[in-house]
Order: structure tokens, then C-alpha cells, then sequence
């Protein structure tokens, strides 16, 4: 995603046309200009057509549901998404930020608190965009640790056969954060400011579900992790070589 400097771009893939014309209206009066599809075809056809801040995703949709369109998107794309559903249950929210989700609200939306998550969750992607582009700048365009490789630019883990690890957004600030402070015991506190917003109806088990998952795509044995440590009612330590 680009830094933003105009009106933000979100795109809304909800079947209930009414729910998305009155978001539309309602996020237009903070300079948000919305674009509402009702399904998955829908959705790749804006998206061929423009660039979008934030995707508005809603669980339930005809076709392919929302938990299949993210992980169709997560193939190829690292645009922000916010998950949408009626279901509040915690198994509900799992899926969605292990399918790579960046933020989840449950139906019926409040507008104001809408609003506050999507420019939460751009503050975040773009402060992370603003780190990388002056990493890049300063012709840091890639950080290596125990024969791995974080590709800046790309956002692109590569193990130490150089294949491609594909990471989520959450995962990416997650690593990025520890790879910048190796030997530095982080909070679930902290994690959950870097991963997400505090804010958001997110847990720290949520925290340790991003962890346990970037321990299994680094092969760190959960039972004896050698790269990310668990420090009893501290939280985490980043402990791999940087080179």
C-alpha cells in the first residue's frame, strides 16, 4: 500500500446492497470514499480497476465466502483487511486473523467505531510502509537473521532455501519488530500496539496465535523455540542471530 495523502479508498464486499449504500454515505462524510460490491467477482473486478486502502470483507457473502476470498487475496496482495460478520464467536475471529485478517468488527457495525478501525488500521500499514521506504532509502532493503531473509520491499520471508514464506501483514510488523530488537523481552502489550490496535476486539491470545504462527513458518519447535523464546509472564524475546 502507498503512503496515502488524499482521501483514503476503501473497498466494501457486503451482499446487503442497503447496509452497503448507507456505509457508503456514512464514510464519505470523512473523507473516505467507498466502493460496495455484494460478492467475490464483484470484488476482483474492483480491485483490477484501482488501488484500495482498506477492504471492508464481510464473513458471509454468496459464492466464495469472505474467510476464501482473503486467503485468495493473501496469495498476491498485503492490502488491509477488515473482517465483517454477524458471528462473535472467538473461533469466528481465529480463522479470520489466521486467514490473515488485520482487524475484525462484528455486525451490527457501530459507524463511529468504523471509521476509527479503518484509520487505525492505515495509520499502522502506512507507518510500516514509511519504516520500510526509509530502510530502502538508506539502502537497507532486506534484513537477515540464522539464514533467513525479510525482504523489505517486497514484504517477503525467504528460508534459508531462498523459497518464499508468504506472510500476512500482522505477521510482517510482528517480525519486523522483532528482527529490530533482538534480545529485547516485548509485552503482549507492545505486540498488540504493533500488531494491531489496541483498540480492536483482540486478545493476547491472539498475540500468541501470531507468535505460535510465526514459529511454525520459521520451523522454531514450539516446545523448545530457539528463535522466538517465551518468557514466562513477560511475553516474547526475539533471540536468533542478526546478521
Amino acid at each position: 500500500m502507498s503512503l496515502n495523502t488524499g482521501h483514503l479508498q476503501v473497498l466494501l464486499v457486503d451482499d446487503d446492497a442497503e447496509i452497503g449504500q448507507l456505509l457508503s454515505n456514512y464514510l464519505g462524510k470523512f473523507d473516505i470514499h467507498c466502493v460496495a460490491v455484494q460478492d467475490g467477482v464483484a470484488m476482483q473486478t474492483a480491485m483490477q480497476a484501482r488501488d484500495f486502502d482498506v477492504i471492508l470483507l464481510d464473513l458471509m457473502l454468496p459464492g466464495d465466502d469472505g474467510l476464501t476470498l482473503l486467503r485468495k487475496l493473501r496469495r498476491h496482495a498485503t492490502t488491509p483487511v477488515i473482517m465483517l460478520t454477524a458471528r462473535g464467536e472467538f473461533a469466528d475471529k481465529i480463522l479470520g486473523l489466521e486467514s490473515g485478517a488485520d482487524d475484525y468488527l462484528i455486525k451490527p457495525l457501530d459507524a463511529r467505531e468504523l471509521v476509527a478501525r479503518i484509520q487505525s488500521v492505515v495509520r499502522r500499514c502506512n507507518a510500516t510502509a514509511r519504516s520500510v521506504h526509509e530502510a530502502t532509502e538508506n539502502q537497507q532493503t532486506e534484513l537477515r537473521f540464522a539464514s533467513w531473509t525479510l525482504h523489505l520491499a517486497s514484504r517477503q520471508l525467504r528460508n534459508p532455501d531462498k523459497l518464499v514464506i508468504p506472510l500476512s501483514n500482522a505477521e510482517f510488523r510482528l517480525l519486523h519488530a522483532f528482527i529490530h530488537r533482538p534480545g529485547q523481552v516485548l509485552s503482549r502489550d507492545q505486540l498488540l500496539d504493533i500488531a494491531r490496535n489496541k483498540s480492536s476486539e483482540v486478545f493476547d491470545r491472539s498475540i500468541d496465535l501470531l507468535v505460535s504462527r510465526l514459529r511454525q513458518k520459521l520451523g522454531d519447535d514450539p516446545r523448545h523455540p530457539s528463535m522466538l523464546k517465551t518468557i514466562r509472564g513477560e511475553g516474547y524475546m526475539f533471540s536468533a542471530s542478526i546478521k
